[in-house]
């Protein structure tokens, strides 16, 4: 068994994880039952997977060229999902789509004058 062969066997099983977890990430959107769960749904697994798709992609392939566009690919998948869930998730909370108690503030940091 040659390099080749063992990069390709790696790679259809990195696909096939990356496969499964955007079809986790299609379920969470059907299932989950507010605008922030399915968000998360949408954004955390959706980009792992991406990057795995690309990554076995680029396992099969090995051509400079496009290993090279799948760089490209998986760079603006990381700048554009997070950008776009942030947006979504303003925009619902400015026009009343998310409840109050859905919302958890973290600590608030030592120095400041509120108790």
């Amino acid at each position: 068994m040659s390099l080749g062969d063992v990069l390709d066997v790696v790679g259809l099983i990195v696909i096939l994880l990356g496969a499964l977890l955007a079809l986790a990430a299609a379920i969470g959107l059907l299932r989950f039952p507010d605008l922030l769960t399915r968000m998360h749904a949408g954004t955390k697994p959706q980009v792992l997977g991406v990057l795995l798709v690309v990554l076995g992609v680029g396992l099969r392939t090995r051509s400079g060229g496009d290993v090279g566009m799948l760089v490209a690919v998986a760079v603006f998948q990381l700048l554009t999902i997070p950008a776009g869930a942030h947006l979504v998730s303003r925009a619902a909370l400015r026009t009343g789509r998310v409840r109050e108690d859905d919302i958890h503030v973290g600590p608030r940091s030592r120095g400041t004058d509120q108790p």
